[in-house]
C-alpha cells in the first residue's frame, strides 16, 4: 500500500479493508444458540491432482439445520477450500479469501504461489482466533494443483492457524474417524481420478454411518456430495449425474 502511495497498491485486500472500511468486515457480536455447523469434509491426493469432497448437512445442536449446504468452495482457477466448524463464519471466511485471491491477482499482475495461498488462509484462520474461543471455530481444507511442482497438494488447519501439508489424505468434521479410516485402508500413491473420486464417496457414506451430523446421499431427494477435482486443468466440478453413479457403485458393493 505504501508503495507509491495508492491504497490500490496493496495486494492484500483484507488489509485493504481494514485501512478503509472496517465495518464492511463480518461481524458475529454475541454468538447466538444453535450456530449452525458444517461437518465432514476431506481431501485426497492422486496421480495427478488431488480430490476434495464434503457431504452436504449442517446440524444446530442435536438438530438438522440443513441437508443441502455448501462445504466445498472453489478458491480460484487451481485451488479450493473445504470448511467445517461454524457455518457462517465459514462461509465469509472463504468469501474473504476468493475476493484476497483475485485482489493480488489484479493488484500485481500475478498469482499466488500454491504455498503463498496456503500461508495466507492460515493467516485469515489465525485473526479469526478470538471467534473460535467464543465458540465460532473454523478448520478448513485448502487443496490445490502447484503447477511448479507439478502435483496435487493439501493442507490442513487448526483453530489457532496452525498449518501442515498431508502428504495422502486428510479429513475434518465430526464423521472425520470413519472417514479417514477408510480412506487409510483404501489411498494408494498410484490411485487415478476415478479411483479417488470412488474413495472419497466410499469415505463419506461410511462417516454417514458412523456419525449422526454426517448426511448420506438420498436419490429420492436428490442430495449427494459435493465433489471438485483439481488438476493441472483447473478446478472440475464432478456433476451430480457422476456423483450419483459413483454412490450407486458404492452401494451396489457394500
Amino acid at each position: 500500500m505504501e508503495r507509491d502511495g495508492l491504497i490500490g497498491a496493496n495486494p492484500s485486500f483484507l488489509d485493504l479493508v481494514k485501512r478503509t472500511r472496517q465495518t464492511a468486515l463480518p461481524s458475529f457480536g454475541d454468538i447466538p444458540d444453535g450456530v449452525p455447523h458444517g461437518t465432514t469434509v476431506l481431501g485426497l491426493r492422486f496421480d495427478g491432482g488431488v480430490v476434495v469432497a464434503g457431504d452436504r448437512r449442517a446440524t444446530a445442536g442435536n438438530y438438522i439445520a440443513d441437508d443441502r449446504m455448501e462445504k466445498v468452495f472453489e478458491a480460484d482457477e487451481h485451488s479450493a477450500v473445504a470448511i467445517s466448524g461454524a457455518a457462517g463464519q465459514a462461509v465469509e471466511m472463504v468469501r474473504l479469501f476468493q475476493m484476497e485471491l483475485e485482489h493480488y491477482e489484479k493488484v500485481t499482475g500475478d498469482r499466488l504461489s500454491l504455498e503463498g495461498k496456503a500461508n495466507r488462509l492460515a493467516q485469515m484462520i489465525r485473526e479469526n482466533f478470538p471467534m473460535a474461543m467464543q465458540g465460532l471455530v473454523v478448520v478448513p481444507l485448502f487443496a490445490g494443483y502447484d503447477a511448479r511442482r507439478r502435483e496435487g497438494r493439501l493442507f490442513r488447519y487448526d483453530a489457532t492457524g496452525g498449518r501442515w501439508e498431508d502428504e495422502q489424505f486428510h479429513t475434518t468434521g465430526s464423521g472425520s474417524f470413519a472417514a479417514r479410516g477408510t480412506l487409510k485402508k483404501g489411498w494408494s500413491e498410484t490411485a487415478t481420478r476415478a479411483d479417488a473420486l470412488k474413495l472419497a464417496v466410499e469415505a463419506l457414506s461410511d462417516a454417514a454411518e458412523e456419525d449422526s451430523a454426517t448426511g448420506g446421499p438420498s436419490h429420492a431427494r436428490g442430495i449427494f456430495p459435493t465433489v471438485l477435482v483439481i488438476t493441472a486443468d483447473g478446478v472440475e466440478h464432478v456433476t451430480e449425474d457422476e456423483v450419483r453413479t459413483i454412490v450407486e457403485t458404492v452401494e451396489a458393493e457394500s
